[in-house]
């Protein structure tokens, strides 16, 4: 059996932090969301690899997360990693950490905080924002 994963080990920061660091140009966005949620809005220039899909049998893990983000990130790439609300995204980074990366942060609250913060535009809340399907 594997062992538990730790997200203790997982550095989480607010999106002002996040935006921060996005903008010292050495930090890129991975978006771990679905592509239907990517595709309402998301932020600009970041990178879209599903953590889950949603099957007729339910959540799934997206079984090739960690190689779909190495093809497109290095292990050494400082990455912020954001989903929803930041469920998934912590998730996401236990794996991306286990796997060999090394400058993973998780962004806090997720893009709907990020919407919340103003840092998507002028739009309405509503038309940016979707809500959360991975949540029980």
């Amino acid at each position: 059996m594997d062992a538990p994963k730790d997200h203790q080990n997982v550095v989480t920061v607010d999106v002002h932090s996040a935006k921060d660091l996005l903008n010292s140009s050495s930090y890129c966005y991975l978006d771990v969301r679905s592509v239907e949620e990517f595709n309402k809005s998301h932020v600009e220039n970041a990178h879209n690899v599903p953590y889950m899909f949603i099957t007729e049998a339910g959540r799934v893990k997206n079984p090739h997360f960690v190689d779909q983000v190495a093809a497109i990130c290095k292990n050494e790439d400082h990455l912020i990693v954001a989903c929803n609300s930041g469920g998934r995204s912590r998730r996401a980074c236990v794996d991306l950490l286990e796997s060999g990366f090394k400058h993973i942060v998780n962004m806090g609250g997720g893009y709907s905080a990020w919407v919340d913060a103003g840092f998507a535009g002028n739009k309405p809340a509503e038309e940016l924002k979707t809500s959360c399907k991975f949540r029980p």
